[in-house]
This record gives C-alpha cells, structure tokens and sequence, in this order.
C-alpha cells in the first residue's frame, strides 16, 4: 500500500527460530503466515468471532450476507465510539452488527446489551461517544426505558466478598474468583509454574536433558578436551 514500517525484521528472526524449534521439538502446530487482509484492521472483529459470525449468518440462510456482516461491523462501531474489540464489546458490536444485517433494519432490534451500553452500564463512554441520532433509537423502546428505571446495583467490594464467600483471603485470590470459575483456579494452580523451554543458548543442558531421557543405554560419557560430562542410570530396585 506504499507504507513502509520501522519494524527491524533482522530483531525477529531468532525469536521465530526459538519459538519454531520448541514447536517442533514439543510436537505443537507450527503457524503459518496468512495473507494480508487491510480489512482486519478496519472491523477488529477477533478470529473466534468470525467463525461464529459465520455460523449465526448459516443458521438463518445469510451465509452470504457474511461480507455485508463485517462491514455493517465497522459501521456499528463507529456509531458506538469506538469501544475496543476485546470482551465482552466486541461481542456487543459483532452481535449488533449482525442482528442488523438479518432484520434488513438498522437497530430495529438492539440486545440488551446494546441498550445497557447506551445507559453507561458498561462505563462511560457508552453514554458519552455514541453517535446521537443511533443512542436516541436505541433508547426509544420500552425496554430500555424498563432497564433506565432500574439502574444496576453498585454493591462496595466487602459486599462482594461475603456474597462471594471470600472475607478472608487476599486480593489476589478475590480477583481470581471474581473472573473465572473455581474449576479453571484449581487448574491452574494445579499446572504449577510456567514450564522452562531449553534452547540453543544451552546446549550442553539441552543435551544432557535429552540424554537423560533415553532408555536404551546404562552408561553414557560426553567428552570433549579436558572436560568429561558422564551419565549412569542406576540399577532397578529388586
């Protein structure tokens, strides 16, 4: 497109190379570059998204409309302020965006989402950067005239804590709890720490690691000048 960047591809390189041999050595897939689409960067909708996009648009026979989809997409964030496209506003637009496209009515149905962000329920640029002529539709409907009537609770964080069950433990474990399931904390701490990939900035630990992983051999030695490295595997217990 006649830009050019100042990203220094030289710097990227061993971190590809790094990244591409774990992948390999650990048997993960290894990605491949796609071909460039100006378009993501217009309507942001994240990956997941676009499949389920697609696959609501199949459900009602609009496959078709998917193109029309994402560009109503880019149309319904603008008009919103452009909330960024992380969860759950991405959803709020994607949905949007789609609901328009099948009705064949711009906001003639709105979520209640859609109607919780024009009130400020999801912070206060819903409110404040929306288009106006666009909040003003969303806002005629009795819905939302039932949701403007019933504000939502603001309960303090030691409310939260006792509704939650969560008085005394620290605020770390109180945010966890708050955002995830307890199966997913559990997982998680039971994952322990990050795992420590060996690279070819170490290559004699990376090679007695894999030696040490061999079945087939008692007794090995590594030897090169005066330095000798030997492994021997102890005799099974009987």
């Amino acid at each position: 497109m006649g830009y050019q960047t100042l990203i220094d591809e030289a710097l990227l390189q061993p971190v590809s190379a790094h990244f591409t041999c774990i992948a390999k050595r650990e048997g993960f897939p290894v990605g491949a570059p796609v071909e460039y689409d100006y378009s993501q960067y217009q309507h942001q909708v994240p990956g997941g998204m676009i499949s389920n996009l697609r696959f609501q648009l199949r459900k009602v026979g609009m496959e078709h409309k998917f193109d029309e989809a994402l560009q109503e997409t880019m149309e319904v964030r603008a008009e919103l302020g452009y909330p960024i496209m992380v969860t759950p506003l991405s959803q709020f637009v994607g949905s949007q965006a789609a609901i328009n496209v099948i009705v064949g009515e711009r906001y003639k149905e709105v979520t209640d989402q859609i109607i919780q962000y024009a009130l400020g329920y999801w912070g206060k640029e819903g409110a404040e950067l929306m288009a106006p002529e666009v909040k003003a539709k969303i806002l005629d409907r009795p819905r939302a005239r039932e949701w403007a009537a019933q504000p939502p609770p603001e309960p303090t964080v030691a409310e939260l804590r006792k509704k939650m069950n969560a008085g005394n433990i620290t605020d770390e474990d109180f945010l966890l709890r708050w955002n995830l399931e307890a199966g997913e904390i559990e997982t998680m701490r039971a994952a322990g720490a990050p795992k420590e990939y060996l690279t070819a900035r170490q290559p004699l630990v990376q090679l007695i690691d894999a030696l040490s992983k061999r079945k087939d051999y008692r007794h090995i030695v590594v030897q090169k000048g005066e330095m000798m490295v030997s492994l021997n595997r102890a005799a099974a217990a009987t």
